[in-house]
């Protein structure tokens, strides 16, 4: 397959809508793109996606599968009670269904909902004030991160109240000693926010380990912080919604090198 047919739409199969098939390969190159950037964690973290008219229904990988083994027709269709609506054999992981079904049904906006280990994330999660304004990066996330205690494994259906209430407006929060969530619109506004997290994160773990070994470390002042942060949520200049600009360039390059995902 060449990389201008592997471009082409492919009809959604028998028996699924064409909105709904869309949103499975949307969903599907999702997973492969924090594989790619090595932000999985083997066949745990999930992405689920709103079925599109369905308020009550996502989509979600079936437990067992590596996130770069996902692909359209493999993720399995739930609802918010944790019913399986497809006829499949394949299981969902508990603890995704606490952590998604929670925040899909409580917010209209989450679309999309992504949670990882990713490891800078992680290391940051721990961190009594989280992400810090030591750089560009992290100037997205100031006073707008949120943050949920670690409460064990998330398989408790009463952490899911907490969950909605500790999220609360954000679309990005640091789960203490475990890892990330995002929401978005879209798979690659969930998808940017996660990429853009994570490298301030890095970064801040570099710029500690330099402060550690005697390096002044520079942190702008509050109203710099708060005006950058102003500019990209709120869209000025030239800046969209994360997504809207990366996310087509991204699908074009995973087409190029492995398509495998749209089957």
């Amino acid at each position: 397959m060449n990389a201008m047919s592997a471009r082409e739409p492919q009809a959604a199969p028998r028996g699924i809508e064409p909105a709904e098939w869309d949103a499975r390969v949307k969903l599907a190159a999702c997973y492969r793109m924090v594989a790619k950037l090595g932000m999985d964690d083997l066949i745990y973290n999930h992405i689920s996606l709103r079925v599109p008219g369905h308020e009550d229904q996502f989509l979600i990988n079936p437990y067992g599968l590596l996130f770069d083994e996902i692909t359209a027709s493999s993720l399995v269709k739930i609802d918010t009670k944790g019913n399986k609506l497809d006829d499949t054999p394949q299981a969902v992981n508990v603890a995704a269904f606490v952590i998604h079904a929670a925040i899909h049904t409580a917010n209209h906006d989450a679309a999309c909902v992504l949670h990882t280990h990713s490891d800078a994330s992680v290391a940051v999660s721990g961190q009594e004030k989280g992400l810090l304004p030591l750089s560009q990066f992290a100037m997205r996330f100031y006073d707008r991160q949120a943050f949920h205690d670690y409460e064990g494994v998330a398989i408790d259906l009463d952490e899911q109240v907490r969950l909605v209430r500790d999220l609360g407006p954000h679309k990005v929060m640091l789960m203490r000693n475990h890892g990330i969530l995002t929401v978005g619109r879209t798979p690659g506004e969930a998808f940017m926010l996660l990429y853009y997290f994570e490298r301030a994160a890095r970064i801040q773990l570099q710029m500690q380990a330099a402060a550690a070994a005697g390096a002044k470390l520079v942190m702008p002042p509050h109203e710099v912080c708060e005006k950058a942060a102003r500019q990209f949520w709120e869209l000025q200049g030239d800046i969209l919604v994360p997504g809207e600009r990366e996310w087509p360039a991204l699908m074009r390059q995973l087409d190029r090198t492995d398509p495998s995902y749209r089957h």
